[in-house]
């Protein structure tokens, strides 16, 4: 079995593999990973991958460095199943390529568009030929939300969870349909300025957060919050193959 430890900007999770099924999952903190000791001794682990988007703190690289298998630490020298045409690879996200990662196993050999609607959304393109493009990055659904109460004097800070119309009737609904429709509108329109472009794209849509689509683009969307995970899970697998 293998262990998957993906940690990100506001939590760690980790989910254990039987080969390509993943059995179980935790969260935990990024800081220390609490659970590790007894889910080491619930499952028969023999190797692992740790994948940050933070700076891995002392104290998860001293619970990792006593676990009785190796872990691979993913980095931008890592090799991958794919070619990084990337400029910055060393700038470039783990998460991020670990999605892409993934998608490009359950769909090989197409266009696909990977969208991580996380703290931050990101947006990455793999072509039909295995290349990685790049992609961008914008302001998660919760940074905008703080974004508007820490820039503004009057503003308050709004949950997301609550109703959105599509004109907002005070400052509550407003707020809240300004930001989860804006951020709608802009991954529809990233999928068709894709979609003109390359036009037998497929689109995965991944993270915490969920969204409603037209019909249309419904066809194309696969929904997966675990590609990371399987990303990762495939990064193990090909490098024991070297």
């Amino acid at each position: 079995m293998e262990l998957v430890i993906d940690i990100g900007n506001s939590s760690a999770k980790l989910a254990v593999f039987d080969k390509n099924e993943i059995v179980d999952i935790f969260y935990d903190s990024n800081r220390d990973i609490s659970q590790l000791d007894n889910l080491c001794k619930k499952y028969k682990i023999t190797k692992g991958i740790i994948s940050s988007v933070v700076k891995i703190s002392d104290t998860i690289n001293r619970q990792i460095n006593s676990l009785p298998f190796k872990v691979l630490i993913l980095s931008h020298s890592t090799s991958i199943p794919i070619i990084n045409d990337y400029k910055s690879p060393q700038t470039l996200g783990m998460d991020r390529i670990a999605a892409v990662i993934g998608a490009e196993e359950i769909k090989p050999e197409r266009d696909l568009l990977i969208i991580d609607a996380g703290t931050c959304i990101t947006y990455d393109f793999i072509d039909s030929n295995g290349h990685y493009k790049g992609g961008n990055i914008s302001p998660g659904v919760e940074m905008r939300f703080k974004a508007l109460k820490h820039y503004t004097d009057k503003l308050p800070y709004i949950d997301k969870d609550g109703k959105t119309l599509l004109i907002g009737e005070d400052t509550e609904t407003a707020i809240r349909s300004g930001v989860t429709l804006g951020v709608e509108h802009e991954i529809v329109g990233y999928i068709s300025l894709m979609r003109n472009k390359y036009p037998q794209l497929l689109v995965f849509l991944t993270g915490g957060n969920d969204f409603s689509f037209d019909t249309k683009l419904k066809s194309i969307i696969f929904v997966d919050k675990f590609l990371v995970l399987k990303g990762l899970n495939r990064i193990i697998h090909y490098n024991e193959e070297l």
